[in-house]
């Protein structure tokens, strides 16, 4: 993460102050007057969420810009300095090394890391053999950080998300609980389309250029075989993708997925080498092209579905 000396933070922390007056109001959906909560989401996936469950009682501010990898993020010191002043940081401690030394710097009081609410996947490694600690860009995680992948488990983040925010502006309490429980019921719809529409399939092994889709495997009854493990950047062993090949003609895959935000290089030389075509899958760290988080999942189930030769 960048950093910057005590003086050159207090003229930034400064500047914002002077820039924007505490006391200012905006207008709600409903007309009313009245501050909103200033909701700071580390990536994508989680500013969608802020989004949904906070509605018209919060402004939410994406740290990751759209297209760009989350998991190498450094801040820039205005960044920083709005997490001074932010009501709730909505992060996944693990991911990003550079929020989380931020988020204990700066708001230790006012962090929510989702990962706390749900049962987490341990780490994969390359070989997709569960560990203590993988590396994925660089540092160590001790589990499997993807869990928005799994809706039934983003779901319970909402209704978490709701109980947060809720805490944090009693004033609006309500509204953020009903918000929370139709996201929850939204995210509940998906999980149930995609059960459904990966009920009866031909196979049940995605081909993955990492080990990305552990808890949508883990949630459906899918078997993953990732190239590489949990972190994209690292180039697969020989070994390696000697095994996947194997294991690939053996079952006759006729799929491998490539990602929006990762080289296709060595999956299409995998896919040509075993007779396969290349797809897309998206791990949705970033916003879609096009759409939303439902939208961009319910494309993966699409893909999948082609993938799998599922009736």
């Amino acid at each position: 993460m960048r950093t910057a000396g005590p003086l050159a933070l207090t003229a930034v922390l400064a500047t914002s102050a002077c820039g924007a007056d505490p006391a200012d109001s905006a207008t709600r959906a409903d007309g009313s007057q009245g501050e909103k909560t200033d909701v700071t989401a580390a990536m994508y996936p989680l500013q969608w969420l802020a989004g949904q469950v906070g509605g018209p009682d919060v402004t939410v501010t994406g740290l990751t810009k759209p297209g760009t990898e989350p998991h190498d993020l450094e801040l820039a010191l205005t960044q920083v300095a709005g997490l001074e002043k932010t009501g709730l940081v909505v992060y996944i401690k693990g991911v990003q090394p550079a929020v989380d030394e931020a988020v204990e710097e700066h708001a230790p009081d006012r962090g929510f890391d989702a990962a706390t609410t749900v049962k987490t996947l341990p780490a994969v490694a390359e070989e997709g053999h569960e560990g203590d600690a993988q590396e994925e860009h660089g540092h160590e995680v001790s589990y499997d950080p993807h869990l928005w992948l799994d809706p039934a488990r983003f779901a319970t983040v909402a209704t978490q998300l709701g109980e947060k925010l809720a805490a944090a502006d009693p004033a609006h309490a309500q509204g953020y609980k009903d918000r929370a429980a139709k996201t929850a019921a939204d995210l509940g719809t998906l999980d149930g389309e995609m059960a459904q529409g990966l009920s009866t399939c031909a196979s049940d092994a995605i081909f993955t250029s990492h080990a990305a889709f552990g808890y949508l495997a883990d949630r459906y009854k899918l078997r993953q075989v990732g190239i590489s493990g949990l972190d994209p950047d690292a180039e697969p062993s020989p070994a390696r993708l000697a095994e996947v090949a194997k294991v690939a003609k053996q079952e006759k895959v006729t799929t491998i997925f490539t990602e929006t935000l990762v080289s296709p290089k060595v999956a299409e030389v995998l896919a040509q080498e075993v007779g396969a075509k290349t797809a897309v899958l998206d791990p949705v760290e970033s916003q879609p092209a096009n759409g939303d988080y439902l939208s961009a999942m319910r494309q993966n189930l699409t893909a999948l579905q082609a993938a799998l030769s599922c009736s």
